[in-house]
């Protein structure tokens, strides 16, 4: 595949930006996202999201996401969420750069899923978000991977320590500690 990251803003840490051409678009890749002293691990989608998966894996290699702080966490109703992967631990940095989404219009939001964040269409970054419990959404975000029961588990106790209702809309940052150690293939 060959996908298309444009340059928008400051970057929250410098990056490279990914691969655009012969970007693998088959099959999955697993990757471990070490979120604190517990380990998620996820399995990516490279045949449904080639470029999203591409610049997340990209992110993780030059290290974009370690020591970040998990900065947003949506604890109902109807919305499970922990969103990660700003630097700068506001929930506006990102790597400087954009790329299109990757959407059927037939997107779910089950426990479990892994998700770009995004503040409108063709607006990805480096933000993330993991669902901890099934959660309705509009189908406007990427669903890239996926993470089984203990992964869900893991994202849940940190839900469960609640959030501090910073945000305007009811969210918060997470009470219990959620810092991204590091992101490994494989």
């Amino acid at each position: 595949a060959t996908c298309t990251y444009t340059a928008d803003g400051q970057a929250a840490r410098p990056v490279a930006l990914p691969p655009q051409a012969g970007v693998p678009d088959s099959g999955t890749s697993d990757a471990s996202i070490a979120l604190g002293e517990a380990t998620v691990r996820v399995t990516l989608d490279r045949a449904a999201t080639p470029c999203t998966v591409n610049s997340f894996l990209s992110l993780a290699r030059q290290g974009f996401y370690d020591g970040t702080a998990c900065h947003r966490l949506v604890d109902g109703p109807g919305l499970f969420v922990l969103q990660c992967g700003d630097p700068t631990g506001t929930g506006s940095g990102g790597p400087g750069y954009a790329f299109d989404d990757e959407l059927t219009g037939s997107e779910t939001y089950p426990a479990g899923t892994l998700a770009m964040a995004n503040a409108g269409p063709g607006t990805n970054g480096s933000q993330f978000f993991f669902v901890y419990a099934d959660s309705q959404l509009p189908p406007n975000y990427t669903v890239f991977g996926h993470t089984d029961a203990a992964g869900v588990a893991v994202v849940a106790s940190i839900a469960a320590g609640g959030q501090d209702g910073a945000y305007p809309d009811g969210s918060g940052r997470p009470v219990e500690p959620a810092t991204i150690v590091g992101v490994t293939e494989g």
